[in-house]
């Protein structure tokens, strides 16, 4: 994560929390980078001509986020991990849609490289890795709340150990053992 003005965040966060309007509005310029990173992140490996952009992905996520009544954000890093969860959110409602208008063809991928170890890159279906995750979910929540920020928030093994509040290395097993967990339901996944 960028850490510019990081204490400015988190004071503004706070001021956010506390019900200052105006914190919200001064936020945005500080954290708009991040987020577009962020967006860039989920939307490079999208398909061919996807019709999503890095600014509308980003700006219907800070709706999203400044919609929320009071939010209790607890760090800055917090922060990016609830924006990371709603593009998340964004990505799969879009891509469902886009599935059933098409009834399947062009399916959105996002890249997993990282996610599941595999030797070669390999995009997989969002939607497919959004219905592992929630099966990890079910089976267990921590790890999938590791993956989810790892993956879709790119918070590193300490900043993430930050948001959940357990060790580094809780992180660093709960990674690797989630990480082949979703390359193994994947990869039984029937393709559509």
């Amino acid at each position: 994560m960028a850490h510019e003005a990081p204490s400015q965040v988190t004071k503004l966060l706070q001021g956010w929390r506390a019900g200052e309007r105006s914190a919200s509005d001064a936020l945005l310029p500080l954290v708009y980078d991040e987020l577009r990173r962020l967006a860039h992140h989920h939307l490079r490996n999208e398909r061919p001509h996807h019709t999503l952009q890095s600014t509308a992905l980003v700006n219907e996520a800070y709706l999203r986020l400044v919609g929320q009544n009071l939010p209790k954000w607890e760090s800055r890093a917090h922060f990016f991990a609830i924006a990371a969860q709603l593009m998340r959110q964004i990505l799969v409602d879009y891509a469902r849609r886009h599935r059933a208008s098409k009834r399947g063809s062009g399916v959105c991928t996002l890249a997993l490289d990282d996610a599941v170890a595999l030797p070669q890159r390999k995009n997989v279906d969002v939607v497919a890795l959004d219905d592992a995750l929630n099966a990890l979910a079910e089976v267990d929540p921590r790890q999938s709340r590791v993956v989810e920020l790892r993956f879709f928030a790119g918070l590193s093994l300490e900043e993430t150990s930050e948001v959940m509040g357990i060790a580094t290395a809780t992180v660093q097993r709960d990674w690797t053992a989630a990480r082949a967990w979703l390359h193994r339901e994947i990869s039984r996944s029937p393709r559509t």
